[in-house]
């Protein structure tokens, strides 16, 4: 299998010059690459003009429905990417985490992207800012899509995942992706990249793949074009270190080495299903992926006195592992990604035993159920145990990126935090006990060094994810060695590929550049009732100004037997003197909501299907009985769902007989569509 790069709407063979890519199993080749041919100031500027425009023309519902067709179709296919997986060395599990869980990703961000995100092509981002005694001048933010590229160049250890989870947040914030996977595993990525410009899903110039070098890529970038790279720190701070990048301001989203920590927590007695945890985790995240993945745990922490039995019981849990062909079911551990990769393990293993010693596996020795241990890139997991990790140097600094964990005794948790942090930065520690306080101190001691904390106990472990499996929806990064960046996390991901720019003007003005009403801004008031109007019908700013009505003792007493709340503030004037907020007896809060709701809801069978909830709610001035209240209810935003009804956000303000504000919040309806 030939590798072509798919740049400008077709896949393209570079130079002449063929190199093999060998099998981690067999030693076998199994694809051939290339280098050169390729313009790549033209396959910026293609991404650029082609795919830009038009993924900025699409909302963001509609690039959500693309990545949940896209997925789906993946899905559909997904065996092809196995088959070839099993050639990187991974196993069926390992596939799960790769394939599975990058097509899972494209399908939360589909979905987060209808449920969060509006039906339009830009974000609001805060509320509005007044920024004027007298309300004619305020300010916001407004979050648009880059007008360049993302250039995403990915590790060897997740060809599929690596590619999808920083494709599904581009994509959707409106920008064209150039990719880059590794070369070690580019056919991979390859055939990835294949089933997606077959399925014409995308639009054209949305996905772009780069087989090997990047050539003079960067020195063709500019400030709207961004970079998001995975893989070694030593490569990261060349590319960081590139004059255009310095030069340009490119953003560039960096995640590369970590030495991240599993700690067990001081309570966690052997046979404790804490211990079990701590000890089931270390084991798996040495063995899944060969332990070539950036959550790997390198170091244990452990109380210094259970140090013998962890290293006992993990040990017991490795002997167990069968090592070999990983397309055998009964394989639980396949072989680093080559024998180069190997040999580099097998260098800095050698290079941390000048601080601890080797308690189980043997770097020179492997048994291996089908395949051959010397063609193939096979490693036995080597666990380590430093005695003394306060002096050590090399146990906090060096990672070996394969099947390999060092052991390590803490006495005291400020001890322990401060054992997890000479790690100077990593994307995941996990931490495990059933004790509050003790995860309080170590969550807090240890949080400023780690992008993500895992707090394992016997309440979540049948549900819990694992220390080494990022979700998309929560943040993938981390400080210091591991970066500096972050991916994932939900929308926060989309910040990384969009513009924020603050905006200021008078409410009118606002209110029509963003399609949200702000208060201060022209009001439509017509005989009508807003709730009489369909979707398409109803404008932004088409305001209802209620009649009064006047709250009495009674409808106070009714209201708190009735439901009740019988708070004393309600119910004695005597327990509300010198009251800091209550000036005696007032209407309960929720008794003003369903006054409002009477004074503006339309009654009769309409456009309006449904009311599913209100935002921001706030009360701001107690009413006493005898004032009295009236409601003025507008048309914030709107958003269609589908064809036959969108969300309606009401702006809906709660005032007093003498035109003060007593209480604010958003309504949200859904209101059919005429057609």
């Amino acid at each position: 299998m030939r590798l072509e790069s798919f740049v400008q709407g077709r896949w393209t063979a570079p130079g002449p010059d063929w190199s093999g890519i060998r099998s981690a199993v067999t030693g076998e080749v199994v694809a051939e690459w290339a280098s050169g041919g390729l313009a790549m100031g033209e396959v910026l500027d293609y991404a650029r003009r082609v795919g830009g425009p038009a993924l900025r023309r699409l909302t963001f519902h509609e690039r959500a429905e693309m990545l949940k067709r896209l997925a789906a179709h993946l899905g559909e296919r997904k065996e092809a990417l196995y088959r070839l997986s099993h050639q990187t060395g991974a196993t069926r599990t390992d596939n799960l985490i790769d394939v599975d869980g990058g097509i899972g990703t494209l399908f939360v961000y589909a979905s987060k992207g209808r449920r969060e995100l509006p039906n339009a092509t830009f974000l609001t981002d805060g509320g509005v800012e007044p920024l004027s005694r007298g309300g004619s001048f305020v300010g916001r933010h407004v979050l648009t899509p880059l007008r360049g590229a993302a250039v995403h160049i990915n590790a060897f250890n997740f060809p599929c995942w690596g590619l999808l989870e920083k494709l599904a947040p581009a994509l959707l914030a409106g920008v064209p992706v150039v990719t880059k996977p590794a070369t070690v595993t580019a056919y991979v990525a390859h055939a990835l990249v294949r089933l997606i410009a077959e399925s014409g899903l995308l639009p054209e110039g949305a996905l772009q793949c780069v087989v090997g070098s990047t050539g003079d890529l960067f020195d063709h970038l500019t400030c709207q074009d961004v970079v998001s790279f995975t893989g070694s720190a030593e490569t990261a701070q060349i590319l960081q270190r590139h004059p255009v990048v310095a030069r340009e301001a490119v953003r560039f989203v960096a995640e590369r080495d970590s030495l991240n920590a599993a700690i067990l927590g001081p309570g966690a007695e052997p046979g404790s299903p804490e211990f079990d945890l701590f000890v089931a985790e270390v084991a798996r995240e040495m063995t899944v992926k060969a332990g070539q993945k950036c959550t790997a745990i390198r170091r244990a922490l452990a109380p210094r006195p259970r140090v013998p039995a962890v290293i006992e019981a993990i040990g017991a849990r490795l002997g167990q592992v069968r090592i070999g062909d990983p397309a055998r079911a009964e394989v639980g551990m396949g072989p680093v990604v080559g024998l180069a990769q190997r040999r580099d393990v097998l260098a800095r293993v050698e290079a941390l035993r000048a601080e601890a010693e080797l308690v189980h596996g043997d770097p020179a020795r492997v048994a291996v159920e089908g395949a051959d241990a010397e063609r193939g890139a096979f490693l036995a997991p080597l666990l380590l145990h430093c005695p003394d990790p306060l002096r050590a140097t090399r146990v906090h600094a060096l990672e070996a990126f394969g099947p390999v964990c060092t052991v390590m005794g803490y006495d005291g948790l400020e001890e322990a935090a401060h054992l997890a942090n000479r790690g100077e930065g990593s994307l995941v520690a996990s931490l495990y006990t059933h004790d509050p306080e003790a995860a309080a101190a170590l969550v807090f001691g240890v949080g400023a060094y780690h992008g993500r904390l895992l707090v394992l106990d016997r309440d979540c472990a049948r549900e819990q994810t694992g220390h080494g499996s990022p979700m998309p929806h929560m943040v993938h990064g981390g400080p210091g060695r591991a970066g500096g960046g972050e991916e994932l996390g939900g929308m926060r991901a989309l910040h990384h590929y969009m513009q924020r720019t603050a905006l200021q003007g008078s409410p009118a003005m606002l209110s029509r550049i963003t399609g949200s009403w702000i208060k201060g801004a022209p009001e439509a008031v017509a005989p009508q009732h807003p709730f009489r109007c369909h979707f398409e019908e109803l404008e932004i700013g088409r305001s209802f100004h209620s009649a009064e009505r006047t709250i009495t003792l009674e409808d106070i007493e009714h209201f708190a037997r009735f439901t009740g709340d019988t708070f004393y503030a309600h119910m004695s004037e005597e327990a509300t003197r010198g009251h800091p907020f209550f000036p005696g007896r007032v209407a309960h809060g929720y008794l003003l909501l369903s006054f409002a709701a009477g004074l503006f809801v339309d009654p009769d069978p309409g456009p309006v299907l449904a009311n599913y909830g209100l935002d921001s709610l706030r009360f701001l001035k107690p009413l006493r009985p005898g004032e009295a209240i009236r409601v003025r209810l507008t048309a914030k935003e709107k958003s269609p769902r589908n064809a036959q009804y969108g969300e309606v956000r009401w702006d809906v303000e709660i005032q007093t007989g003498t035109g003060e504000t007593a209480a604010t919040y958003e309504l949200l309806t859904m209101n059919a569509m005429r057609g």
